[in-house]
């Protein structure tokens, strides 16, 4: 394991817009929770697009930049490096850094085929007997909200989960100006889903428990082409184009059925990159045995608590500010007050610091991120609800070694 007490060496491949996160989450972690890691050294941002890595490298404070990352997995002055490409190319680059012998924070989906998946799997516990940490992001998990409703149904204040709603619309894809890119292409599922949808599978399981199994899996394209881009352009954003057109080949949108845990619970979930009006619209709700709570990623700063002990005639949703009563919030922002908000960028912010406090074997850590194991469940789910779409909403169960119909469905404090 290449991390020395003195200093930790950070990289970043992939200079997009989740890149720029964890670039600033990198450079922000130490001072969260207390001075109790070794100085972080921001060494490289990688990148095919040259200029764009120097120019991200410039503005994060990172001290060079490269466009290959094999030239991040043969330094010796990098000790960690988060991996934030394209899917298509996480395998190669993943198990590339491992061999290399630093850690690894892979972004969601852990790949995009669950052979790639499995072999970053063997490829992570290889490296874990090492002594190297590799985890997925999934990054919110460290949604103070999200974790304040996750301990009111843990210990008995909501009680057990009954059902689930959730949703996650996106508008990045919604103008038909916006040119192709990878994340247009790919087998149906390989879309909003597994770039959205990712997340809210994840969310969801994060309060109900695991996924057991899905139906009703229904997909739909409604922008079928796309202008080419003249060179690279991020998310969502339009670009010079080249005049040429593109036929999109995954997801715009993406619904199904769930069942979670012991099978009890259920829950309907929806997945849109083409939303008008919702930059970035995540909202989970969970209805409980006691009581039933909501959050939503535009308003991160509360949640919506609803309680049957608080009489059905004059009960309903109230709004609970969080604060440094709920998860995170004390020592994890400078200003730890109440009424103080925060957002998506704070989340990244408090995984790398969940991964640092691994790397270095902190006292009083932080909740682990995402395993590996955990990244190829999540595919799982994704690829089971490709199928259920494929054969007309048919059910199927997580894991199945066959992926064959299942025709007999019946029916921590911060992470």
């Amino acid at each position: 394991m290449p991390t020395t007490t003195t200093s930790i060496g950070a990289a970043v491949i992939g200079a997009g817009m989740a890149g720029k996160a964890h670039m600033a989450a990198w450079r922000n972690a130490p001072t969260l929770f207390g001075p109790t890691l070794p100085p972080v050294r921001l060494v490289s941002v990688g990148d095919v697009d040259e200029p764009l890595a120097a120019r991200v490298a410039a503005r994060f404070g990172y001290e060079r930049h490269d466009t290959d990352w094999r030239a991040i997995a043969a330094a010796d002055d990098i000790d960690l490096v988060s991996v934030v490409v394209s899917n298509r190319l996480h395998r190669e680059i993943v198990e590339g850094l491992l061999a290399a012998g630093k850690h690894v924070l892979c972004e969601k989906p852990l790949s995009d085929s669950l052979e790639d998946a499995r072999a970053m799997v063997t490829a992570a516990d290889q490296a874990a007997a090492r002594g190297q940490v590799a985890r997925v992001g999934f990054t919110y998990r460290r949604a103070p909200g999200l974790a304040a409703i996750r301990e009111l149904v843990a210990d008995g204040t909501l009680g057990r989960v009954l059902h689930v709603s959730g949703r996650y619309w996106t508008d990045y894809g919604a103008s038909p100006g916006v040119p192709f890119s990878w994340r247009f292409a790919g087998a149906p599922g390989t879309g909003a889903l597994a770039d959205v949808g990712s997340h809210l599978v994840y969310v969801a399981e994060f309060l109900a428990g695991d996924v057991r199994s899905v139906r009703g899996g229904l997909f739909t394209t409604t922008i079928t082409e796309r202008p080419v881009a003249a060179r690279h352009a991020l998310r969502g954003q339009h670009a010079e184009v080249t005049g040429e057109i593109a036929a999109v080949e995954n997801d715009d949108y993406a619904t199904f059925a769930a069942s979670f845990g012991d099978g009890a619970a259920v829950g309907s979930l929806e997945a849109s990159r083409v939303a008008s009006g919702h930059p970035n619209g995540l909202i989970v709700e969970v209805f409980c045995e006691r009581g039933a709570a909501r959050w939503d990623q535009e308003r991160p700063s509360e949640i919506g608590l609803a309680l049957q002990a608080d009489g059905s005639r004059v009960g309903g949703y109230r709004q609970v500010v969080l604060g440094p009563d709920h998860p995170y919030v004390a020592g994890g922002m400078a200003m730890d007050a109440p009424g103080v908000g925060w957002g998506q960028n704070q989340m990244f912010e408090y995984q790398a610091r969940a991964f640092l406090d691994e790397v270095v074997g902190a006292a009083d850590p932080l909740p682990a991120n995402a395993t590996f194991v955990d990244g190829l469940h999540n595919m799982e789910v994704l690829d089971a609800v490709a199928r259920s779409a494929a054969a007309d909403g048919a059910s199927f169960r997580i894991g199945t070694s066959a992926g064959s119909p299942d025709v007999v469905i019946a029916e921590e404090q911060h992470a």
